[in-house]
């Protein structure tokens, strides 16, 4: 039996994937502790693990509107969007979650700590030698975290530009973004890892995942980046987890076996404020065609929604195990989960580009051909409508998805995550052990 800590910041795109990884530890006899948000202490309970609050320095409620709570969040988009959220959201909280895991490792030490990648106390926890600190197996529950001579700077959604050329378009782009867009999250590191360590962060905060024992990305390699300089601890384990095959039919499930194509819309749980991100625009472009529009509101109230034309039915949450066979077109704010969700299934994308990692999202939605992304955060009626349409008609978006669909069903997904876990503990647990590569 493995003693091990799960650590993830409260935001429910970060802590779902993990909920699942929680059960499967859990279940198969593992001691399990899960360090995040108060609002999450009952689904991590459900799934056998004990539940360990965030310090409150550190907690907040992924629901509250963040432009309300940080104004000048608002007018930021791209990169500057970026470095705000990694300054005010996740860098700030990095000194706390530190002192957390190493609290909990000094009561009861864990062989292995799994985090998010927003986790930044794992950036702080490194500085630590092996043994003061459990080896660390970052889940990539997003994009990876990786600081690469092939792509741009993360948030930017700048696809690759393979050759000389885009590797010193990148170098460019690196040096202009960390000089100005990332100082300051950048200075506030250096000033934590100096509390702790009495030096400075000795690597990008954007870069740390690098340095942990293992990334394990929850996805295939046909939906990333090529990386030349990839590091050696990353690895592609392919989905983890479903989310949301639990909900009850709703009263219209019928009509799903019509002979009209279906066009699925969300903006996934937290994003779901604005319909004008994608819903709106989606159910103005498509009214009265010959579709069926499926609306999932991600828990707000269906009555929330803008009136609904004729062909459009909506519900709270839908069983997306048995929507997305039947499901078109998957139209979406860019939430890596649900995209991951939909490719499971051979779905092609229609995405919007918003903040937090979503531009990132949407720029391997186009890069990978599986769908088209429109490059708005609040995209035009005509913009959707173009975009639906392109993918409907056009074969080779539904040919690239089935073919990652193929890819992820090759991938042992979850076994291949406890198999990096359990090597990982292993090598820990003989002298003289250290970190597998």
């Amino acid at each position: 039996m493995l003693s091990i800590i799960i650590a993830a910041v409260p935001i429910h795109g970060h802590v779902t994937p993990l909920l699942a990884v929680a059960r499967h530890f859990a279940e198969r006899g593992d001691r399990v502790r899960f360090l995040t948000g108060a609002r999450f202490a009952e689904v991590v309970e459900a799934t056998g693990a004990e539940h360990v609050p965030l310090p409150a320095e550190a907690d907040f409620d992924d629901r509250m509107d963040f432009n309300t709570v940080f104004p000048e969040r608002a007018e930021l988009k791209g990169a500057k969007a970026t470095a705000h959220d990694i300054e005010a959201i996740f860098a700030r909280p990095g000194r706390p979650h530190h002192d957390a895991i190493m609290t909990l490792h000094a009561e009861e030490p864990a062989d292995v700590l799994l985090t998010d990648p927003a986790f930044a106390g794992g950036a702080f926890l490194l500085g630590h030698e092996l043994g003061q600190r459990p080896p660390i197996v970052v889940c990539g529950v997003v994009p990876p975290l990786i600081v690469s001579r092939d792509t741009a700077p993360y948030g930017t959604g700048i696809t690759p530009l393979a050759g000389p050329v885009g590797r010193l378009r990148n170098a460019l782009l690196h040096t202009v973004a960390s000089r100005t867009v990332f100082a300051r999250a950048r200075r506030m590191c250096d000033e934590l890892n100096q509390e702790i360590h009495g030096r400075p962060l000795p690597f990008s905060l954007l870069d740390w995942p690098r340095h942990a024992e293992a990334l394990v990305q929850f996805t295939v390699p046909e939906f990333e980046y090529p990386r030349s300089d990839a590091p050696a601890n990353l690895h592609f384990a392919g989905p983890i987890s479903a989310s949301g095959s639990r909900a009850p039919l709703p009263p219209w499930w019928d009509e799903l076996d019509c002979a009209r194509r279906v066009v699925h819309v969300t903006q996934g749980t937290i994003a779901n404020r604005d319909y004008r991100q994608i819903i709106a625009p989606t159910l103005e472009a498509l009214a009265d065609e010959d579709l069926l529009v499926i609306v999932a509101t991600g828990g707000r109230p269906v009555d929330t929604l803008p009136p609904l034309p004729s062909n459009a039915r909506a519900a709270e949450f839908l069983p997306y195990d048995e929507l997305l066979p039947r499901t078109d077109v998957f139209v979406t704010n860019g939430g890596y989960g649900g995209v991951q969700y939909a490719l499971r299934y051979g779905v092609p994308i229609v995405t919007s580009s918003g903040k937090e990692d979503k531009p990132e999202v949407a720029a391997r939605v186009a890069w990978s051909g599986v769908g088209r992304r429109i490059n708005s955060e609040t995209p035009s009626t005509a913009a959707v409508g173009r975009a639906v349409h392109a993918v409907l008609d056009q074969p080779r978006y539904r040919q690239a998805a089935q073919h990652v669909a193929q890819r992820m069903a090759q991938f042992p997904g979850m076994p291949y995550l406890a198999s990096v876990v359990d090597q990982l503990a292993a090598d820990g647990a003989r002298p003289g052990g250290g970190a597998a590569g």
